[in-house]
């Protein structure tokens, strides 16, 4: 097997962030030596943009947020589902990942942080939502190392918790859209998403055991 090769590294405080290559196009992106993602499966980070963009088909010119960068897939999905009037935050917590999305991964996603449709913020996702206009979005995607799950449903957790998802809830448009990538089902958070005044919904389209989707979209 052809070895991996390091790329660049950056401290995190939840361990090194690196990012690695084997051969000519294979990349890993991993924390504290466990693999994030890979450059060889980007099916959920599709699939939480386009089923996202696909509930936006009548709007003109959408507002889309998307929370974490990673290797740009999920931006690159959205862009393409997306019109030419769109514009598209993107909130990433290391400003050395858009460095790598403009360079070396740059050749995965065409380019996706250089179309001029977007605009990437370096920061907390939850702070770019604390601190929006009620109504500045017309869709928020999660992309995030972690979805939700059972030890998520406090009232301070920052993204998925009943003070967060109202937050998010203020952050859309009327008919707006939230997607999050889950590692797994998870009923206890969709009656979470429903009684925060979503219209929720969990897909898996790679199957069962595969990751999940969640879709909310906000109650008029």
């Amino acid at each position: 097997m052809v070895p991996l090769k390091l790329l660049a590294s950056v401290a995190t405080s939840d361990g090194d962030l690196q990012l690695r290559q084997r051969g000519e196009r294979e990349y890993l992106i991993t924390i504290d030596g466990r693999v994030l993602m890979s450059s060889g499966d980007r099916r959920s980070e599709e699939a939480v943009a386009t089923l996202a963009c696909a509930k936006l088909a009548g709007v003109a010119a959408p507002r889309v947020l998307i929370g974490g960068l990673g290797m740009g897939y999920t931006l690159r999905a959205a862009l393409d589902a997306l019109p030419a009037a769109a514009k598209v935050t993107v909130a990433e917590l290391t400003a050395e990942v858009e460095t790598w999305c403009r360079g070396p991964l740059s050749t995965l996603t065409r380019g996706a942080v250089l179309d001029p449709r977007v605009r990437v913020v370096i920061g907390d996702v939850a702070r770019v939502i604390a601190d929006a206009a009620p109504g500045s979005f017309d869709a928020i995607i999660f992309d995030l190392y972690e979805g939700p799950h059972a030890t998520s449903k406090g009232d301070d957790e920052p993204f998925y918790g009943r003070r967060a998802l109202a937050r998010t809830h203020a952050a859309l448009s009327p008919g707006g859209v939230l997607s999050i990538w889950s590692e797994d089902a998870n009923p206890s958070f969709q009656r979470r998403m429903t009684d925060a005044g979503f219209t929720a919904s969990m897909h898996q389209p790679g199957g069962k055991r595969a990751y999940g989707v969640y879709l909310g979209v906000r109650r008029r």
